[in-house]
């Protein structure tokens, strides 16, 4: 395929439960990605197969199920590309979980597609705003969500690893069916 065909190979996401192979796959490849970084930055080395096993294991997701989360897979050209959880919080929070696009990926699009999905997913859950942690390390999200319109707030939780906290008003999500695709685009 040409640049400029792939170029214009329509996005497609999807709501998709977290034990699919693709869910765990891509959920998999997240945390190795964000563990090696941090153990690269912190440690001068890589995780280990086992540190990641231990790490997936230990990660919760079961709560980007519905009814009170969700888990969206991006695919372009039928390749699975990324993910993004959501999951609330209380009646009017939400939190992005789980913000991921596969490196030979990245740079076309998927991350703000996934991130806009992942924004409307909150909003027809109920959610009035939408918060997420990360870490000062990860450059690129953080740059991903300012563009988005994410502002920069108060710690709301404690977990180690979260350096930096955002969040985001959310607009009316336009439609009343909570079980209506949050994730038409091309």
């Amino acid at each position: 395929m040409s640049d400029a065909a792939t170029l214009r190979t329509p996005w497609t996401l999807s709501v998709e439960p977290v034990e699919s192979p693709d869910a765990r796959m891509l959920l998999r490849e997240y945390y190795t990605e964000v563990a090696d970084r941090y153990f690269t930055l912190h440690e001068d080395r890589l995780s280990t197969p086992r540190e990641i096993d231990e790490g997936v294991a230990e990660y919760p997701v079961a709560d980007l199920a519905p009814p009170h989360g969700v888990l969206l897979v991006a695919r372009r050209g039928g390749e699975t590309a990324g993910c993004v959880g959501v999951r609330l919080l209380d009646p009017r929070t939400a939190e992005l979980k789980q913000m991921f696009v596969r490196p030979a990926l990245r740079g076309l699009g998927a991350g703000g597609r996934l991130l806009t999905a992942a924004e409307t997913a909150a909003a027809r859950l109920g959610a009035e705003r939408i918060r997420l942690d990360t870490r000062l390390d990860l450059t690129e999200a953080i740059a991903l969500y300012r563009r988005h319109g994410f502002v920069e707030i108060a710690p709301y939780h404690d977990d180690i690893y979260a350096e930096i906290f955002f969040e985001k008003r959310l607009t009316d999500g336009g439609d009343d069916d909570p079980s209506a695709d949050p994730c038409s685009c091309s």
